[in-house]
């Protein structure tokens, strides 16, 4: 089922209201720096996922992941007051694995690009082990009498 138009908007307002919470209220020296990509709500409105990518190595996205999970409580209540609609959504937080699967299918690709750029330097010079064409056609055969 496609996700209802009101479930739309909330989440791209959650998505607003959580990025500016992370960027200028939420003050922790753990938290890296951080973006939110994605926000996900419930057909009923009643949990929100959201998604963020972390600059920086596995620490910085341990760390990260801490100081979001001390500041759930905080952001969920900033986003209850800026929302204004009678059940707030619990938020969970997720980071979102997109960029280190990017980076594994552009390794990937420009791995085989490599391997195929090898492989026509290999074909330049080469030649059939026998004929060209190996099959024998009728045209070509001698008739009988």
């Amino acid at each position: 089922m496609a996700d209802s138009p009101r479930a739309l908007r909330l989440a791209g307002t959650i998505k607003k209201i959580v990025a500016r919470a992370l960027e200028s209220e939420i003050k922790d020296p753990r938290l890296g720096f951080v973006t939110v990509t994605d926000v996900r709500i419930t057909g009923d409105l009643q949990q929100a996922a959201v998604f963020y990518t972390v600059y920086g190595d596995d620490e910085a996205r341990a760390n990260t992941a801490a100081a979001l999970a001390s500041a759930k409580g905080r952001i969920r209540s900033m986003v209850g007051g800026e929302l204004g609609i009678r059940l707030t959504p619990s938020i969970e937080f997720h980071l979102d694995a997109v960029p280190e699967t990017a980076a594994s299918l552009d390794k990937s690709l420009h791995e085989a690009a490599q391997r195929d750029a090898e492989l026509a330097k290999l074909r330049e010079g080469a030649k059939f082990a026998g004929e060209a064409d190996p099959y024998r056609h009728p045209a070509d055969e001698p008739e009988e009498d």
